[in-house]
């Protein structure tokens, strides 16, 4: 059954670029929703374990988010290439995409499991992981990336059916999965006693059963509008260097913040293990609050690639204001909820009153960044739609290496200044980066309208 954006999908998200972004971003946003919910009870449940639990795990993220954060980037340069050739009405082109994005996750989430599995502990030690606390955090790395070949090619088939207009079923595919996940949480956990171990093979065995969705729906019973030939693949290295050459940027920027994460937690850890826990419990809720924000550009992706291939500038224009503006709206009023709501939201995650205390203060601060934030991952999620990917990945690098990273380690280290200080260094460098994104992005539509 073809669900895809055939003509007439295509000349109405034309017509109605709101609508359409809507429609796209609505089901992403339902699914991510899902998957942060499970993100919040995984660290609910963990967090019942002890505070070393949660830190354990705290040390696991960067790597975890260096995985994604490559992960994400290629499938969005895929998301990218599909939606381009699709408004160009160049389905041939858009086959040859999908099935070497298929290629490509395939032997990308190989090499990423057999990496965690072999180097998961000295690379946990390099990164700073306590010594009392290493065998507890490779027990999660060593089940959880040994199964990232899963997560590997859930998203690039997301990307994939993205690329194409088509939200709706990988949101509801996400949703089985999560749910399945919150289930198996508990009960690996808890009911087997296999601690924080548990909560990586749940995610393992929920992430395999996504994947064999995927897959039935694919090539059995023929879902979306992109066809897979695999009996008629060739193999095309300009393709693929397509999909590398727009995702491999955004890759690296999302690997330079994982990078920064982990610079954080080894900054955090000298002034107690509990600022490391409160981190990433403040981590938890800023994803929820962007949760909107990446729906809205990972759909501005979409309409922007597919706006392009047609050359339809007018509704390209119209359509990146729209997002930014309803992005920024969005979690300016987030941010608000939980200023005011954080001394009971943070003890949801942990009695700890050390975590609590430093998680609140977090809190209160980080959120008045949250608005610019959403302007600059738009803004890079546009350039992206376009093709031109390296201002994300040379914004990040600004904002992480030159900015954030250096300056906490300066008052932290060398000034010995209150972790505050480390905090607000983070939501300065978030106006600069939002500021230097919107402007580059405003630049690369005039460019390329102009060369149209």
């Amino acid at each position: 059954m073809k669900t895809g954006p055939d003509e007439s999908k295509l000349n109405e998200f034309i017509e109605n670029p709101q609508r359409a972004l809507w429609k796209l971003a609505l089901p992403i946003m339902a699914g991510l929703l899902v998957q942060n919910i499970y993100s919040i009870v995984d660290m609910i449940f963990v967090g019942r374990l002890g505070g070393d639990a949660i830190t354990a795990l705290a040390f696991n993220l960067p790597l975890i988010f260096f995985a994604i954060g490559l992960i994400f980037g290629l499938g969005t340069g895929a998301t990218a290439v599909i939606a381009q050739t699709i408004g160009a009405k160049d389905k041939t082109s858009a086959d040859n995409s999908a099935e070497h994005t298929v290629l490509l996750g395939f032997f990308l989430g190989i090499l990423l499991s057999i990496s965690a599995v072999l180097a998961g502990k000295q690379i946990l030690s390099v990164i700073g992981t306590p010594p009392e606390l290493l065998d507890m955090a490779f027990d999660y790395l060593s089940w959880y990336g040994g199964g990232i070949f899963f997560m590997v090619m859930a998203v690039f088939f997301r990307s994939i059916l993205s690329g194409e207009g088509d939200t709706k079923f990988p949101m509801k595919v996400m949703v089985v999965g999560t749910v399945l996940n919150i289930i198996l949480d508990p009960v690996f956990i808890f009911v087997f006693g296999l601690g924080i171990k548990g909560a990586a093979m749940a995610t393992v065995i929920s992430q395999s059963l996504v994947v064999a969705i995927f897959v039935y729906a694919l090539y059995v019973k023929k879902h979306s509008y992109i066809t897979f030939k695999t009996k008629d693949f060739s193999f095309n290295i300009t393709i693929l260097k397509r999909i590398v050459i727009i995702g491999l940027p955004a890759s690296l920027s999302l690997v330079v913040m994982s990078l920064g994460g982990g610079v954080f937690n080894k900054i955090l850890v000298s002034y107690s293990p509990a600022a490391v826990a409160a981190y990433q419990i403040g981590g938890r809720l800023d994803h929820l609050t962007l949760l909107p924000v990446f729906a809205i550009a990972t759909s501005l992706v979409t309409l922007v690639g597919m706006f392009y291939g047609a050359r339809r500038f007018n509704r390209l224009k119209a359509t990146i204001r729209y997002g930014q503006k309803w992005a920024f709206i969005i979690t300016a009023c987030i941010g608000a909820v939980w200023y005011v709501f954080a001394p009971w939201i943070i003890p949801v995650f942990t009695t700890s009153p050390e975590i609590i205390k430093i998680g609140v203060q977090y809190l209160r601060i980080i959120v008045f960044g949250f608005p610019f934030v959403s302007i600059a991952i738009t803004s890079n999620r546009t350039m992206q739609g376009l093709g031109y990917t390296m201002p994300m990945l040379v914004i990040t690098t600004l904002r992480v290496v030159a900015i954030s990273a250096p300056t906490a380690w300066i008052f932290s280290q060398i000034l010995h200044k209150p972790i505050s200080y480390v905090w607000f260094t983070m939501l300065g460098a978030s106006l600069i980066s939002a500021t230097l994104a919107y402007f580059w992005m405003r630049f690369v539509v005039k460019k390329f309208q102009a060369l149209a």
